[in-house]
């Protein structure tokens, strides 16, 4: 990928010219999240005209907010999915070639506090490594306890008898959504964000023949016509399949993972903690991220969902608790830089009964009677596959003339070795020379947002340029991940992120306050000593 990229292919005007231009788009995808934006890349790699629309940002949703991991999934293996995990092994490989600059190779190390842990661990994440085959990432190995004490100083050492060691990957979520929409559009693609589908249009004979969308910024209303259209909305594909046969049985699920963000002396060393099994019957993580450490997740299932979704008093508690039992010092509700809740569309089940951590995460491709393309389920590991799988069914059905998928080595924009980590300015990858060439002629732009943090000005500039950001959220959540890390401070940074905003995109001051408002809203949620009584109802 070239350092030398031209903002004018990702301005908005640029992008909203060939809505005009063009007719009849080949594929059309709703929503522009992992599986969106994976659906979106695989079209235009087999040379389809194609278009993405996303109601608010690239990754709003659950996509900005996983456990940062890119993984197969030790948990699938010890039920039984062995063609999920060898599948999701293998996507981890390719992301691992595709966005070196994003994705690491991460050791994690369980503890064991029981005399048959080293023996029972060490052999499953054998057959993990065996799966992964020529794309492992290294092999697992027994730790003894001074080795374990050792690697993760915080442990608590009473009963430990050692621990085992494996490998598996770790990324940025929010980071890699970004890169893959700046990929698609260099490819010839148009994705817009704050663009909302409102309606399908369907043709005489009552098939789907493309959307009515609207300019979330202008209120300009826009009729799309496309040969084939794909709901990939996550956690919202329900409300697009109302839109194509109303009080239509529902499709997904939706089941809370909550995590709290932590200082790094919390898990001073490099590695990642894995606790195997806990009170819910799922596994916690504690994982370094951004010179912080990342704690979850849960598995709570919820009868309703929001862009905004809130940890439940209980689920902080039962994170708090659990990382407790295995930390020297355990972490309390004030030791929380941020809180964060993304909803799984987990498949919904016939009877309602089967939990929630032992529903499948593999996707699922159906075809409505008029003809739209749904996908759903699937984890942000296997995107470029669910991608695959999307566009191979709308050849399938004749809605598209047969091509082959080029994403498998595809590099994603960015893409580049990364061995040092310490810069923080790592995460753009080629495109870092470029944002050092801004400081050099706008030194203004070398200084911190907030002094207690490690990010930029010159990364709001380079954010509203040529990352597609068009709000104050849009940059403190998923370009520069200042909400995601550390809610305060992304609180008092607001204003001045607003101020460099409304100066590149050329909006007055009663913006400024307005974003700043907005931001204020929803940064609520990330604070955990706000976290009020007002919940969502559990089913």
């Amino acid at each position: 990928m070239s350092s030398t990229i031209s903002p004018a292919q990702f301005q908005r005007q640029t992008l909203l010219q060939h809505l005009h231009e063009q007719v009849v788009w080949d594929l059309l995808v709703i929503g522009g999240g992992a599986t969106g934006l994976g659906v979106a890349l695989d079209g235009i790699s087999r040379g389809y005209k194609t278009l993405l629309l996303e109601q608010v940002d690239y990754a709003k949703g659950t996509s900005s907010r996983s456990t940062k991991l890119v993984h197969g999934g030790v948990r699938y293996l010890a039920q039984g999915d062995v063609a999920l995990v060898r599948e999701a092994l293998y996507e981890r490989g390719l992301l691992l070639k595709n966005a070196p600059h994003l994705v690491k190779n991460q050791d994690f190390i369980i503890p064991n506090y029981e005399w048959w842990g080293g023996p029972f661990y060490t052999i499953g994440l054998k057959m993990y490594d065996l799966l992964a085959g020529k794309l492992s990432l290294g092999a697992s190995v027994h730790l003894s306890k001074q080795e374990t004490l050792q690697r993760l100083p915080n442990i608590k050492a009473e009963g430990l008898k050692g621990g085992v060691l494996y490998h598996d990957g770790q990324f940025d979520d929010a980071r890699l959504a970004i890169n893959l929409a700046q990929t698609a559009i260099e490819q010839g693609g148009t994705l817009l964000n704050h663009f909302e589908v409102r309606g399908l249009l369907k043709d005489a004979q009552g098939n789907i023949a493309g959307v009515t969308a609207a300019d979330q910024e202008t209120g300009t209303t826009y009729q799309v016509r496309a040969k084939a259209v794909v709901n990939a909305t996550g956690i919202f594909v329900d409300d697009i399949l109302q839109m194509d046969k109303p009080g239509g049985k529902k499709l997904v699920r939706p089941s809370q993972g909550v995590h709290i963000v932590l200082d790094k002396s919390f898990l001073p060393g490099d590695d990642a903690l894995m606790i195997p099994k806990t009170d819910d019957g799922r596994v916690l993580f504690a994982v370094p991220w951004h010179n912080r450490v990342v704690v979850g997740t849960t598995d709570t299932p919820l009868k309703e969902y929001s862009q905004e979704p809130q940890a439940l008093e209980e689920e902080i508690e039962f994170i708090l608790r659990t990382a407790g039992r295995y930390l020297t010092r355990a972490p309390k509700r004030n030791d929380a830089l941020s809180v964060f809740a993304g909803l799984r569309p987990l498949a919904a089940t016939e009877g309602g009964g089967e939990k929630t951590q032992e529903i499948s995460r593999s996707h699922k491709i159906l075809v409505s009677e008029a003809g739209l393309i749904t996908i759903t389920g699937g984890k942000w590991t296997t995107y470029r596959r669910m991608g695959q799988d999307t566009v191979d069914k709308a050849i399938a059905l004749g809605k598209l003339p047969t091509a082959q998928s080029q994403t498998a080595h595809l590099p994603i924009h960015g893409a580049q070795a990364t061995p040092d980590r310490s810069n923080h300015l790592y995460v753009y990858g080629t495109d870092q020379p470029a944002l050092q060439r801004l400081i050099v002629e706008h030194p203004e732009l070398s200084e911190k947002l907030d002094s207690t943090l490690e990010f930029l000005k010159v990364e709001v500039v380079w954010a509203a340029r040529y990352e597609m950001a068009r709000t104050v959220e849009d940059v403190l959540a998923r370009r520069v991940r200042v909400l995601f890390l550390d809610a305060h401070a992304a609180l008092r940074i607001a204003p001045k992120v607003a101020a460099l905003l409304a100066q590149e995109l050329g909006y007055d001051e009663a913006w400024q306050q307005e974003q700043v408002v907005a931001f204020r809203q929803v940064a609520q949620h990330y604070l955990l000593e706000s976290q009020e009584v007002l919940q969502p109802e559990k089913v």
